[in-house]
């Protein structure tokens, strides 16, 4: 068997290889066991996994799923090739990310987008000790917080924070944006990932979270969240309905109470 390591792409032999993974650290345990810390390679998800329940997937098929979100995000982004050059002030996003090539990407996103984007790559545990002075700093209309997430146990336990791998995280750093801005009509939040605790996010100050369904979400569903509030002129309500077709599962991935856009 090929010894594993951290980067290397792999699937859950026990789940059928249903979700790509990359490798992001391996723990060794007292028994000589190993797990490995996993992220999803196209999937806002974090799991776990014993190591020999994993295998090197084949690089036709990376690159066969790298290719579907390529696919996914030219298909989306190509019908707003003309929007860039009309003369709009749109939102300004702050967008806050625990993975880095998520972070790349995004950067990309948001230009083709014709958003005026600040994208800073920052782990999940780390966000809200950092985003206060970054919202001091930046001063935008619309914070992005997002990484990987999934729940421990499947399931069972949906109201349990700690049955949550980031869910805390994110929710903290919800509650210290508000604590810096308390009027949600100014600063609008989209907050979570994969299976993450929607509702304790939109308790928290979120305007838009995910996951109502506990579902896995696109790396591209947080950016068209904060795509519609920007480009939404500001005397109007954006809900979700405005823009659940454009999102992967719709309501069951993404959901909230809605936001005034902020297009000057």
């Amino acid at each position: 068997m090929t010894k594993l390591k951290k980067g290397d792409i792999v699937g859950r032999i026990s789940y059928g290889n249903d979700i790509i993974f990359i490798i992001d650290r391996i723990i060794n345990l007292n028994n000589h066991a190993q797990i490995a810390i996993l992220k999803g390679l196209t999937m806002r998800i974090k799991a776990d996994s014993p190591i020999e329940d994993l295998e090197i997937i084949d690089k036709r098929i990376v690159k066969s799923n790298e290719k579907s979100l390529e696919d996914r995000l030219l298909t989306h982004l190509g019908k707003y090739t003309k929007r860039l050059r009309r003369l709009y002030n749109y939102g300004n996003v702050l967008h806050l990310d625990g993975d880095i090539k998520y972070s790349q990407k995004s950067v990309r996103c948001y230009k083709e987008m014709g958003i005026n984007a600040i994208v800073k790559n920052i782990s999940e545990n780390r966000q809200p000790i950092v985003v206060q002075s970054l919202l001091d700093k930046y001063h935008p209309d619309i914070l992005v917080i997002t990484g990987h997430d999934g729940m421990i146990k499947r399931g069972t336990g949906f109201n349990d924070i700690y049955n949550y791998r980031n869910s805390a995280y994110f929710v903290k750093t919800v509650m210290a944006a508000r604590a810096w801005e308390n009027y949600s009509n100014n600063l609008a939040i989209f907050a979570g990932a994969c299976q993450s605790y929607y509702e304790a996010l939109i308790q928290a100050g979120a305007n838009f979270a995910s996951s109502p369904a506990r579902i896995l979400i696109d790396f591209i569903d947080p950016l068209i969240v904060a795509e519609n509030i920007a480009i939404t002129d500001r005397s109007k309500y954006v809900s979700i309905k405005s823009f659940e077709n454009e999102l992967r599962d719709g309501q069951k991935g993404i959901s909230g109470i809605g936001a005034y856009g902020k297009k000057y």
